[in-house]
């Protein structure tokens, strides 16, 4: 039998294909959450499958939730709300953290928090090993190769759609209070807040085919803001989003993800397109795949392959691309992602 892999959220959207993951990978789930019945309903679905009601407002329910396992993925957004108590549980526990965390600032407050008190430990916390944040920086890393520095890293999302999940459209409704009617990006080598003066710019962006030119927002900011900048030295790191994905998450009447498969996921397809700037040179590497929330699975759950038996670089709150071996990572899941690598060429204008 595989370690025992708590998931807190575990009936939630991302939480469930989660819990798949972790069986069809040998490890044996433990589902945790506030709601009994509906971590009963999950556990249900998957015979033998242990659950456990835990709160974050309860250190000691946490507590009891984590006894026996290896290791623990927090699902549960508001990560703002979700993540310290989750972690912190996990340090007493003395058992490695991942999460799916797109927030900004929970991001930010995690590497804040928790860096000395997870090295002094020597367990590895990793936050947005997901869709957001994590695959941007398993990008970035890849393309950067050999250079420890850059002066621009560009991430464009083109997404087909976008329909958000209940915890994604809690998760933004906290950082755009956290932001308080300010725009957040990255540059200068740091994080900026300015008042938000008449919208997103508008770009085109030239994606690898098939999905081709499209009409972008520009200071889309995701959390690569955060993982990217935390092991590379950028002076700049900005992220686009195809205007109809954009639309369809700020609707007044967005709709939750439609399954269209067995496995529970829906039509949506993806195209990730990382350009990276050093001089004159610019590095570009590409992933393709289906459904932002399915995949975060298998990044979540490979990241827990790779910190149980070792397959890490360091310890203490890092991301995906400082922790991992970046290339290495992304070959293990072609079964999930297709990635195109380009030839290396002169900087020229990108939008």
């Amino acid at each position: 039998m595989g370690q025992t892999v708590a998931v807190y959220g575990a009936y939630g959207h991302t939480g469930r294909f989660m819990v798949t993951e972790l069986r069809e990978r040998g490890f044996v789930p433990l589902l945790l959450g506030r709601d009994a019945g509906r971590l009963a309903a999950v556990a249900a679905a998957h015979p033998g499958v242990g659950h456990r009601v835990a709160t974050i407002v309860e250190a000691a329910s946490l507590d009891r939730a984590l006894t026996g396992a290896a290791a623990v993925v927090n699902c549960a957004g508001p990560f703002a709300t979700t993540a310290a108590p989750v972690i912190e549980a996990a340090l007493r526990a003395g058992i490695p953290y991942v999460d799916v965390a797109a927030e900004i600032e929970a991001n930010r407050d995690t590497f804040a928090h928790f860096g000395a008190p997870a090295e002094a430990a020597g367990l590895a916390v990793v936050p947005a090993m997901a869709f957001f944040g994590g695959l941007g920086d398993l990008l970035v890393t890849t393309a950067m190769a050999e250079w420890v520095a850059a002066d621009e890293v560009h991430v464009a999302y083109g997404l087909s759609s976008w329909h958000p999940t209940a915890g994604t459209l809690a998760s933004g409704a906290v950082s755009r209070d956290r932001r308080d009617g300010r725009r957040v990006r990255f540059t200068g080598g740091r994080l900026e807040y300015a008042p938000d003066e008449g919208g997103l710019p508008r770009l085109e962006w030239e994606f690898p085919a098939p999905l081709g030119r499209r009409s972008v927002l520009g200071e889309f900011t995701m959390a690569d803001v955060v993982t990217v900048p935390s092991h590379l030295a950028v002076a700049e790191v900005r992220t686009y989003m195809t205007t109809e994905a954009a639309s369809d998450l700020a609707a007044p009447d967005a709709t939750a993800p439609t399954a269209v498969d067995e496995r529970g996921r829906s039509a949506q397809t993806f195209t990730v397109d990382v350009v990276v700037r050093q001089g004159d040179l610019r590095r570009r590497v590409t992933a393709h795949g289906r459904d932002i929330y399915a995949v975060s699975a298998p990044l979540a759950v490979e990241a827990v392959a790779r910190v149980l038996d070792g397959r890490t670089r360091t310890t203490g709150v890092a991301s995906a691309g400082a922790i991992f071996d970046a290339p290495d990572l992304l070959r293990a899941l072609s079964a999930h992602l297709s990635l195109e690598r380009h030839p290396e060429s002169p900087a020229a204008p990108l939008t």
